[in-house]
C-alpha cells in the first residue's frame, strides 16, 4: 500500500496541474471503490475550482471553492496520473509529456480540468476511496480525526514519541505503524527507519530509550525526505502522477533483502525476516538491538 512517501508524490506531481484550475467535467465511471461515492458526486465536482491541495497522512486533499474538500485514498494500487484531455486549444503545461487519453479498463474517475489536464484515477483492485467533506468540517471526519502527528511535522518529536511509548508492551515496529501515534508511516519505511537507529523491530515499546527514541526520530524524517525526492517506492503498483516509477527501492537497507548482507560498515550479518501482526519486518540481528 502507498505510504507517505508515495501519497506526496503523487500530490505535489498533480499540482501543477490542479491547484487554481476548474474541474470542467467528472466522469464517475462506476458506484463505488471501496465505499459508495458521495451523492451526486459528479454534479458537485464539476465547476468547482481547487484553491488547495495538500496531504494528511496517506490522504490527498483538494480544497474546493464551494466549501467541500475532496478526499482521495490510492489503496493498495490506486495511480493517479495526468494525461491531455484532447483539446490542442488549450496549454497545458507540460503537455509534452501528456499525450491525450482514452479511458482505460481501471480509470473509475476522470476528472477534466479546465487548463486542459485530465487526471484519471486508476484502481485494479478497488481498494481506494474518494469523499466529499465539507471542508469546515474536514478534521472531524473518521478516516481524519483519529490521525496522529504528521513525522514531518514539529508535533512529532522525541518528547512526543517518548511518552506514547512509554508503557506500552507492543513492539516498536507495531507501535510507528498504529496511525493514532504518527500518521502516514508504512512497513518499508518503518523497516528502514529502525535499521538506521539501531533498534530491534522486536523491542518492546516501552523499553526504548529516550535516548534511542532521540535517534529514531531524525532518522524517520531523513528516511522520509529521501524516498519523496526519489519519487517513493515502486515495487508493484505506484507510479508518479506523470507515470514514472519511483526508486526509493533501490536504496533499501533491509526491506525486502531477506538472506543479503547487511549494509553496514563492517557487518557480516545476513537480514532476516519475521512476521509481525501479519507482515513482514525485515532487520539485522547483528546492528539492531
Amino acid at each position: 500500500m502507498p505510504e507517505l512517501p508515495e501519497v506526496e508524490t503523487v500530490m505535489r506531481g498533480l499540482e501543477p496541474v490542479m491547484m487554481g484550475q476548474k474541474i470542467r467535467y467528472a466522469d464517475i465511471r462506476r458506484p463505488d471503490l471501496r465505499w459508495p461515492f458521495p451523492e451526486n458526486m459528479s454534479q458537485r465536482l464539476i465547476g468547482a475550482k481547487i484553491v488547495r491541495l495538500h496531504r494528511r497522512s496517506k490522504y490527498i486533499l483538494c480544497d474546493l471553492d464551494s466549501g467541500e474538500t475532496l478526499l482521495i485514498h490510492l489503496g493498495m494500487s490506486g495511480r493517479m496520473t495526468i494525461s491531455h484531455a484532447g483539446n490542442e486549444s488549450e496549454d497545458l503545461l507540460g503537455n509534452f509529456q501528456y499525450k491525450p487519453s482514452i479511458p482505460a479498463k481501471h480509470d473509475h474517475v476522470i476528472l477534466d480540468m479546465q487548463g486542459g489536464a485530465r487526471i484519471s484515477f486508476n484502481d485494479a483492485r478497488r481498494f481506494g476511496a474518494m469523499d466529499l467533506i465539507d471542508t469546515k468540517n474536514l478534521f472531524d471526519h473518521k478516516l481524519i480525526k483519529s490521525l496522529g502527528p504528521e513525522p514531518l511535522g514539529n508535533e512529532f518529536n522525541t518528547p512526543y514519541l517518548y511518552s506514547k511509548l512509554k508503557g506500552k508492551a507492543a513492539p516498536i515496529k507495531s507501535a510507528l505503524l498504529d496511525q493514532r501515534i504518527v500518521s502516514g508511516l508504512g512497513n518499508i519505511y518503518v523497516c528502514e527507519s529502525l535499521w538506521r537507529a539501531g533498534i530491534n523491530p522486536k523491542r518492546l515499546s516501552g523499553k526504548v530509550s529516550r535516548k534511542k527514541i532521540d535517534v529514531l526520530v531524525p532518522f524517520i524524517r531523513d528516511v522520509l525526505r529521501e524516498a519523496i525526492s526519489a519519487g517513493g517506492s515502486s515495487l508493484r503498483d505506484h507510479r508518479q502522477a506523470n507515470g514514472d516509477l519511483g526508486y526509493f527501492q533501490h536504496s533499501f537497507a533491509v526491506y525486502g533483502r531477506e538472506g543479503k548482507k547487511c549494509n553496514s560498515v563492517n557487518c557480516s550479518e545476513l537480514i532476516k525476516r519475521i512476521i509481525q501482526s501479519g507482515r513482514s519486518s525485515f532487520y539485522c540481528s547483528k546492528c539492531q538491538k
